[in-house]
């Protein structure tokens, strides 16, 4: 089918121009089932457990450490640091757990740049500081105690769901990596290293200097001493024969049960590399198939290239198809191109139809929605469910019953995930509780997911067209929406970096549910983006902005950032205003002469603080929605 470009006038030649370039791009990209998938970039870390699970479970072989040590190496700061995202600054654990993979596929102690990875390991208070998950893998290698650890009872599984700290008040990523880890730790499982990394340590005992603690803090301190005495008691002991024993069956039940059928669990490294451990101790030999799926599905996740080999923390074909959808179809790409028809019918094909764990808090809801990766049926979510709907009505061509019964199911199952007070989280409802964050082993990322402005908006954004939607849910997403909203005029972003992808979802969610361009919220929006903007005419904003307030809204600028800021501008009617026009030109003058953008930088977020990505394709799939939005503007 032809291609319904906007007209040329009135609108600069050079900005069609950029736009046709970046559409006829993004189309090259798709694969011929109809899937689009960037390549998610996360940090070393990935790389580094990959062979340290490999070494425990005694599969590691020359070939695969020294591609992996290849690209660890790669990723060296030049002050021996790794870092957790590109630019950021070095990082005590992920520095750590890179240096361990590395000795583990040869290199020397003593090479330069391990002297120098070594240096800043000791000056920032040696292996004792890192976090608890890196002392879990030490553990593992035999380089830690268990008995240092913090207390991990497999017996958490039986605590029913009204009782507070049950696996189900974390989140989903938090569950299913706990759930494992309690069987690991449960079997103390250690297969040592070949050589001691003694030389990281700093002597001290303590990880952390002293600190006043909260009565919380306290609490879980005197809790975390209880059950290390119960870990200390002798197998034959009355509890550990009644209690131990049924919750290792349920837990190796409930691991079993959720892995995916490529192989996963859940989609992403933590909990998959941390079940594979947990089946390992629980006797299934590597060749079981439970144990050859999950090895096989990580090598799926394996990137080999020019840059060297690494693995993907998780993949995002969904994401990215339905973001694909709608960005070609802002561009002019007809509803019934044959590629936009192909990743509707792709996308129709991985409806989420069964329940999973969010069925514990909505047991009455029926099934329906759209997972982020190829394979994930226990965990479907709100933001990708959200955006696939929007990224259907684009489409003509499709079997038009099966579309609206999709279609409706995922709208209702959209609002029966709306947790009290009217906002969305990802994957759960009402998974909010402060007790997760206070226990002693839950010191890195998110272990709760509560509501988050940018699911809310775009959970708004597909509520507010579609004809059978509950009124009153959209309502009290808007005034969730506008209660959360910052007092400078920007929106939190939870997933994606920071303020900017907040705000960039937000405004046109608002608008689209009927908030006037002219409303106080939309301006005080527009606003701060305004303030925000860079010299160069771009958006921008650093990771680092969510440790430190003082850079929110500042930062190189990006094309996925500066697009985000376009996208609400446009939404909030400004597009003849002279910041758009500035924008939209700082993206026809970076983009490159194959139609896409380069971007280095991580713009996506996985934990706050702690963990960051970047998703390859966002720094064309965005770009091309705003040049695609304005150019319609211009033709209307």
């Amino acid at each position: 089918m032809a291609i319904d470009a906007p007209p040329v006038t009135p609108v600069a030649a050079s900005v069609t121009e950029a736009m046709a370039l970046a559409r006829d791009h993004l189309l090259a990209l798709q694969d011929p089932e109809g899937w689009w998938k960037g390549e998610l970039e996360t940090n070393v870390t990935m790389d580094a457990e990959d062979l340290m699970l490999r070494h425990v479970l005694g599969i590691l072989d020359p070939v695969t450490s020294g591609a992996a040590a290849d690209w660890i190496r790669s990723r060296q700061r030049p002050d021996g640091t790794w870092a957790t995202f590109h630019g950021g600054p070095g990082d005590l654990s992920t520095t750590v757990e890179a240096y361990v993979a590395l000795r583990l596929a040869g290199d020397a102690r003593d090479a330069p740049h391990l002297a120098r990875a070594r240096r800043f390991v000791l000056d920032a208070g040696g292996i004792e500081r890192t976090r608890v998950f890196t002392h879990i893998w030490l553990a593992l290698l035999g380089q830690w105690s268990w008995d240092d650890l913090p207390a991990l009872p497999p017996e958490v599984i039986l605590l029913p769901t009204n009782v507070p700290l049950n696996v189900y008040d974390f989140a989903c990523w938090a569950r299913q990596t706990i759930v494992p880890l309690t069987v690991v730790a449960a079997h103390r499982l250690v297969h040592p290293l070949p050589f001691s990394i003694g030389e990281l340590s700093s002597m001290s005992n303590a990880r952390t200097p002293a600190a006043p603690s909260s009565g919380r803090q306290r609490w879980f301190e005197r809790l975390d001493r209880v059950l290390k005495g119960y870990e200390r008691l002798p197998s034959w002991a009355p509890p550990k024969v009644l209690l131990r024993r049924l919750a290792l069956r349920l837990a190796e039940q409930w691991i079993i049960r959720r892995q995916e059928s490529d192989g996963s669990w859940g989609g992403i490294q933590p909990p998959w590399v941390y079940s594979l451990l947990a089946l390992h101790v629980l006797g299934y030999p590597p060749d079981h198939p439970a144990m050859a799926r999950g090895l096989e599905g990580l090598d799926r996740f394996t990137i080999h290239d020019r840059r060297g080999r690494r693995l993907e923390a998780c993949q995002s074909p969904v994401w990215d198809t339905a973001l694909a959808v709608v960005a070609l179809a802002d561009a002019g790409v007809a509803p019934d191109h044959p590629a936009l028809v192909r990743a509707g019918k792709w996308l129709l094909d991985q409806e989420v139809t069964v329940a999973g764990d969010w069925a514990v808090r909505r047991p009455q809801l029926a099934p329906g929605g759209w997972a982020f990766e190829f394979a994930n049926v226990n965990y479907p979510d709100v933001d990708d469910t959200a955006e696939v709907v929007l990224a259907l009505r684009r489409v003509a061509g499709l079997d038009a019953i099966r579309r609206q019964q999709a279609v409706g199911r995922a709208v209702a199952w959209v609002e029966g995930m709306q947790s009290r007070g009217g906002g969305w989280a990802a994957f759960d409802a009402d998974n909010t509780s402060r007790l997760c964050a206070a226990l002693p082993f839950c010191d890195f990322g998110e272990v709760t997911d509560p509501p988050s402005a940018d699911v809310t908006a775009h959970a708004v954004e597909m509520l507010a067209d579609e004809p059978d939607a509950d009124p009153r849910r959209l309502r009290e997403g808007v005034a969730w929406l506008r209660a959360e909203q910052e007092r400078g005029g920007s929106w939190f972003g939870r997933w994606g970096a920071n303020h900017v992808y907040g705000t960039g979802a937000a405004v046109p969610a608002l608008v689209a549910a009927g908030v006037g361009p002219d409303d106080p919220s939309i301006a005080r929006a527009v606003s701060w983006l305004e303030r925000h903007q860079n010299a160069d005419g771009g958006w921008g904003e650093d990771l680092r902005s969510y440790d430190d307030p003082n850079t929110v809204g500042r930062g190189t600028s990006t094309a996925s950032q500066t697009a985000w800021a376009l996208l609400a501008l446009l939404a909030a009617g400004r597009r003849d205003s002279e910041p758009l026009r500035r924008g939209i030109g700082f993206l026809v003058d970076t983009q490159g002469p194959d139609g896409t953008w380069d971007e280095e930088l991580f713009t996506g977020t996985g934990f706050p603080g702690d963990f960051y990505i970047n998703y390859h394709l966002y720094r064309h799939t965005f770009p091309l929605t705003a040049l695609g939005r304005y150019c319609r503007g211009a033709a209307s």
